[in-house]
């Protein structure tokens, strides 16, 4: 058995999944969008992720919702990147503001759905409203490239 610095034992799970796994993923889920980087975190198995969301509806609702709450938090960040700019002074961080907004559309059916559900309003008018709200996005997206390419000298 080997030991962490200071003598201790190393702690190892040997069988089953580890204790709060599933609010330790959902906290995971809600903060980054991705599967699979919440399953790390949560020292869990994809494959056993994706079981108990089949098994376990109220888990899979909570899911929905992490997800939901994910993709909320995605749209805010670009948002500000878009409106306020990206900091110069931190040459190793480029974001991909093209890939978030291909993301936050390749899963509005997800959030309209969602969304009707928690507003009691049809999902045809909540995708109308996400579809002018992802509009907008774009056309801060291009105003934004438009105005890197031009230079400080013209912002």
């Amino acid at each position: 058995m080997t030991h962490e610095p200071g003598g201790a034992p190393e702690r190892r799970r040997r069988f089953g999944a580890p204790k709060n796994w599933r609010e330790k993923f959902l906290a995971c889920l809600a903060e980054t969008s991705n599967v699979t980087a919440a399953a790390q975190c949560a020292e869990i198995s994809l494959s056993c992720v994706y079981r108990t969301k089949r098994q376990d509806r109220a888990f899979a609702e909570a899911w929905l919702v992490a997800l939901c709450e994910g993709y909320d938090h995605l749209e805010l960040e670009l948002l500000f990147r878009l409106r306020k700019g990206e900091a110069r002074d931190v040459p190793a961080v480029k974001y991909d503001n093209a890939t978030a907004l291909r993301l936050l559309l390749a899963h509005k059916d997800t959030r309209a759905k969602y969304q009707a559900v928690q507003d009691n309003v049809t999902a045809e008018e909540i995708r109308a409203s996400l579809d002018a709200k992802l509009a907008r996005l774009r056309e801060d997206v291009i105003a934004n490239r438009a105005a890197q390419l031009a230079g400080p000298e013209h912002g």
